[in-house]
C-alpha cells in the first residue's frame, strides 16, 4: 500500500475533479475509504497494476454510492421511478451521470468483460495505453482498437441511440 499510496491519491484527486462542485468528500478520504474496503476484502493482488485496478473500482463504487444517496435525497427517497434513458435525457446535474455510467459499465461487463475492464483501467484508474495493455496482456495496438470499440458502445448506451 505504501508503494502505491501517492498513485492512489493522484487517482482520487482526478476523480474529485470530475465530481460536482461543492463535493464534501476529499481525495484523501476517498483513498482511505477505498483502502478500508480493500483491507477488509483480503483478496491477493498479483501486481501493482492489478491492485490499482481493484482500487479504482472500489473508488468508483464509493462515488457511485454517494451520488445515488444524494439523488435519493433529491427525489424523495426514490419514490419516482424512471428509465435510464429518461433519466439521462432529463439529467442536468453531474450526480445523475455517475450512476448511469456505472449501470452501463455493469451491462458492458455482462456483454464483454474485457472491454469493461479497459474502460475501468483507462478512465477510472487513469492508466495510459501502454500501462493498460501491459495489465491486460495485449499489444498497445490491440488495446487502442478495443478501447475505441468500448467507448463507442458506452456512448451509444449513455446517449440512448441504437
Amino acid at each position: 500500500m505504501a508503494a502505491v499510496y501517492h498513485e492512489l491519491r493522484r487517482l482520487a484527486a482526478a476523480y474529485m475533479r470530475r465530481e460536482r462542485p461543492g463535493q464534501t468528500l476529499q481525495a484523501t478520504a476517498l483513498v482511505h475509504e477505498a483502502y478500508l474496503r480493500l483491507a477488509g476484502a483480503g483478496k491477493p493482488w498479483t501486481d501493482r497494476n492489478h491492485f490499482l485496478g481493484i482500487a479504482a473500482r472500489s473508488m468508483r463504487q464509493i462515488l457511485v454510492e454517494r451520488a445515488r444517496a444524494r439523488g435519493a435525497q433529491k427525489r424523495w427517497a426514490g419514490l419516482e421511478r424512471v428509465s435510464l434513458t429518461d433519466a439521462l435525457a432529463n439529467a442536468t446535474a453531474d450526480d445523475a451521470m455517475l450512476p448511469a455510467l456505472d449501470e452501463a459499465l455493469s451491462r458492458l461487463e455482462q456483454v464483454d468483460a474485457e472491454q469493461a475492464r479497459i474502460i475501468e483501467l483507462r478512465y477510472f484508474a487513469g492508466l495510459g495505453i501502454d500501462e493498460t495493455a501491459a495489465a491486460l496482456g495485449m499489444s498497445p495496438a490491440t488495446l487502442k482498437r478495443r478501447w475505441a470499440l468500448a467507448r463507442a458502445w458506452l456512448f451509444r448506451e449513455l446517449s440512448g441511440t441504437s
